[in-house]
């Protein structure tokens, strides 16, 4: 049976008005479900996140227990994460966050320069003088851009998803240039790196997929479903290479000294925790669609683009704490579905 079935990722406008359904048509609805982050969900959790979980942990364990299987995949990172970013941004429609973003410029202007400036050196500052060996991971996550699922994410908590999907353009087209600066000026006395080839690396692995998704949508759209239909195992497959062709260059490391990866996933909690609290002060005037948007878009970050820039500048820490904050990144829809609960018995 064939149909058209539209996927609504923005059910409100960034102010909190009811729109009209828009964005991605897909067609043959019998196979929708293999359009896996499309659909907005109810439950916590879906199987699909779990399995996502598990890989990402099992190929890192794997990389670090068996460094010379690793090594053999140590050139896929970069171009396993650029296919990763063209899958996702297939699924964003530029027409859409153009729509969403007129005539809110003011407040997306000022929640940007919070999430791509201020906090970052506002967290890296905390943990420097809490925990120094974390400061650059702390400063990494949350200098980096806003997650390219997040408008997924917003879906699960009902959030002001229109809102979120204009974060994830804005901040994606401008983390290849706000990040390389944050780190020369925050931390360039501990790091001694060239800003162009940060630069380079960010703008290839983010511009490059967004180019050629654009042009498939405007000279080959008929391709768009059936890419969309094996998104998942594929990025399965990518997070795998990625994980073992970045952490057997750590094996030796995290031997020596398991304890780190303990204190890795404590400090993602922490991070997610702080990212939360602060994107719902930062809407705390606004509707409770608009406080969950500002969790979301702090709190889903893009972790896989930290586990590449880092393992190519930095590391072992960085990249180990970007691939923990898989683990937080999926949980913190539970403690906001709880907030939304809280907050609408209470109207």
């Amino acid at each position: 049976m064939k149909a058209l079935l539209h996927i609504d990722f923005q059910t409100r406008g960034i102010a909190g008005e009811t729109i009209s359904p828009s964005s991605t048509i897909v067609k043959d609805v019998d196979k929708i479900d293999a359009i896996w982050y499309l659909i907005p969900m109810q439950t916590p959790f879906r199987l699909n996140d779990l399995i996502l979980v598990v890989v990402v942990i099992l190929s890192m364990i794997t990389a670090i227990v068996f460094p010379d299987f690793g090594s053999q995949f140590k050139v896929f990172p970069i171009y396993c994460l650029m296919i990763n970013f063209f899958l996702s941004y297939l699924s964003i429609d530029l027409a859409d966050v153009w729509k969403a973003l007129k005539g809110h410029y003011g407040q997306i202007s000022a929640f940007t320069i919070m999430k791509l400036v201020l906090l970052p050196i506002i967290i890296y500052l905390i943990f420097y003088f809490v925990a120094p060996d974390y400061a650059l991971a702390a400063l990494l996550l949350t200098g980096v851009s806003t997650g390219v699922v997040s408008p997924m994410i917003s879906n699960m908590v009902k959030g002001n998803s229109s809102l979120v999907l204009v974060v994830v353009v804005i901040t994606s087209v401008l983390v290849p240039l706000t990040l390389p600066i944050l780190i020369k000026v925050v931390v360039a006395k501990e790091v001694a790196i060239s800003f162009l080839p940060m630069l380079k690396l960010l703008a290839t692995v983010i511009f490059i997929p967004i180019i050629i998704v654009e042009i498939i949508r405007y000279l080959m759209p008929k391709f768009v479903v059936p890419i969309l239909k094996i998104q998942f195992p594929v990025s399965l497959l990518m997070f795998a290479l990625i994980n073992l062709g970045v952490f057997y260059r750590y094996a030796t490391f995290f031997k020596k000294e398991p304890s780190v990866i303990i204190m890795a996933m404590v400090v993602t909690f922490v991070l997610a925790t702080i990212y939360c609290v602060v994107g719902i002060f930062f809407f705390r005037k606004g509707s409770v669609e608009n406080q969950l948007a500002g969790a979301v878009m702090l709190g889903n970050l893009n972790n896989v683009l930290v586990i590449v820039f880092s393992s190519e500048f930095f590391g072992p820490v960085e990249p180990l704490v970007a691939a923990m904050y898989m683990i937080p990144f999926f949980v913190i829809v539970i403690p906001l579905r709880y907030y939304r609960h809280r907050k609408t018995r209470q109207v």
